[in-house]
């Protein structure tokens, strides 16, 4: 009977620590690995590069400012740093600073998060969009008051000095170290969402657009993303 208990109870935990194990090995996914941080003439720079078909210059700087403003300003934390910088209509050209909550772990009573601040600048034209995240900082540890950040304290870590393949790293570049290895994954995670989001939305934009000359339906990615 213990037996049959035991074994219950083991055939009962496997599907945990599958998926522990699971966890495990995404933290060391190809994805966080070699490469996955750019590094720039000495800065992390992110970037990505698509071409949207069948869209003016003036449609693309449009939803482009609308993504910019709407998507990452407007929903960063309230502060002076977060703010538009340029907003070009004639040459196509939007920059930003964004200010905002990048967490690593929520749970009861427990909330680990950093700020994460980055430039975007983004130049669109000829029916092609160009995005680009560099300045990338993070300020982590702050002291809190009545749930309130007081801007005293904690850390600050600059991309270059934390994230990169040199600093977050094994030797060998097959694991990611376990103390900047949170900061490294979720940049990595936060600016590949800032890259969908954007396509998605011409995605969408596409969609409606063409729907409206004919039902048809339109395969995701209508554009090349280079």
């Amino acid at each position: 009977y213990i037996m049959k208990k035991i074994i219950l109870i083991l055939l009962l935990l496997m599907p945990v620590m599958a998926m522990a194990q699971k966890v495990k090995e995404d933290k060391n996914a190809p994805k966080y690995l070699k490469g996955a941080v750019p590094v720039e003439n000495g800065i992390v720079t992110f970037q990505k590069s698509f071409r949207v078909p069948g869209q003016s210059d003036a449609q693309l700087y449009e939803n482009m400012l609308f993504y910019v403003k709407d998507n990452l300003v407007v929903k960063g934390i309230e502060d002076a740093w977060t703010r538009m910088l340029s907003e070009g209509k004639e040459d196509g050209v939007i920059a930003a600073r964004v200010e905002e909550w990048m967490v690593f772990s929520k749970k009861f009573l427990s909330l680990d998060q950093t700020r994460l601040r980055y430039q975007i600048n983004v130049t669109s034209g000829q029916g092609k969009v160009n995005i680009t995240v560099t300045q990338i900082l993070c300020l982590y540890g702050e002291e809190w008051e009545e749930n309130k950040r007081t801007g005293k304290g904690g850390e600050i870590y600059r991309a270059e000095e934390w994230i990169t393949d040199e600093h977050a790293l094994n030797k060998k570049g097959t694991k990611v170290l376990s103390g900047s290895g949170k900061f490294r994954r979720k940049t990595i995670d936060r600016m590949n969402e800032i890259f969908e989001n954007a396509m998605d939305m011409f995605e969408e934009k596409v969609k409606e657009e063409q729907s409206k000359q004919q039902e048809t339906k339109v395969q995701k990615r209508q554009f090349v993303v280079e």
